[in-house]
């Protein structure tokens, strides 16, 4: 691919801006300025490493896909108002061909493990129903658990208010009286925080940990972020359901 071109579906600008950045010596290619926007570069992981753009490192190639530690108080969204989980990142992502998009939403008072790729096979393989990938989450609740929440969140049976499809089953892991994992192999619009609700319970704080068998690392604090690998991305449909 051209360096002006591939700079430019990386956001650092138009063409012209991309063709002013090698004017003005700001691209280098193994230590060595580029000032033509027609070389040809390969598209391989040790690219990043090559290319230095105003004396910092290349951004992540196409083909990225990444972990989030989203924050509450974020929309997952490009039009709403207010903080957007895109703001968590260089400016110039936004303008990234192809661009990066959620996998799936958190709502904006649920925190924990948001992934987003600029892969658009990707993202509908994790989200599509019939892939069945669960995703789990802790919640804390406002209310005790009575104990019979776990056999009718399994049973399969459970409907949501104004749906007239019934839950797959889930699994509910208690932790205390007032706290849970729950597992769930669907999306459904605040799908956990209504299931809650269906029996009689109030949900005051939602984080999800883990999707398939990628698990949110315990390192990585709210608002940071991080690239994953091809294998982590298989990870994720290594406990999906067939």
């Amino acid at each position: 691919m051209r360096i002006d071109r591939l700079l430019s579906n990386l956001g650092y600008g138009s063409r012209k801006e991309v063709e002013r950045l090698l004017r003005q010596n700001k691209v280098s290619l193994d230590g060595a300025l580029i000032n033509k926007g027609e070389l040809h570069v390969n598209l391989t992981p040790e690219l990043r490493e090559r290319i230095l753009v105003e004396s910092e490192p290349l951004d992540p190639l196409p083909g990225l896909t990444i972990l989030l530690h989203k924050p509450t108080g974020f929309t997952c969204s490009h039009k709403e108002e207010g903080d957007l989980v895109y703001d968590l990142f260089p400016d110039r992502w936004q303008k990234r061909e192809p661009p990066l998009s959620t996998v799936g939403r958190l709502d904006k008072d649920t925190s924990g493990l948001l992934l987003l790729s600029d892969n658009g096979a990707l993202v509908h393989k994790i989200t599509s129903p019939k892939n069945h990938v669960p995703k789990r989450y802790r919640a804390t609740l406002a209310r005790p658990l009575n104990g019979k929440e776990a056999e009718i969140f399994a049973s399969g049976k459970l409907m949501l208010e104004g749906e007239e499809k019934p839950l797959l089953p889930a699994i509910l892991k208690l932790i205390s009286p007032t706290e849970a994992e729950v597992t769930i192999s669907e999306g459904r619009y605040h799908q956990v925080r209504r299931m809650f609700a269906a029996v009689g319970n109030h949900v005051l704080t939602l984080h999800r940990e883990q999707i398939g068998g990628l698990k949110l690392p315990n390192t990585l604090s709210a608002g940071e972020y991080l690239a994953i690998s091809e294998a982590e991305v298989q990870s994720i449909f290594a406990t999906a359901q067939p």
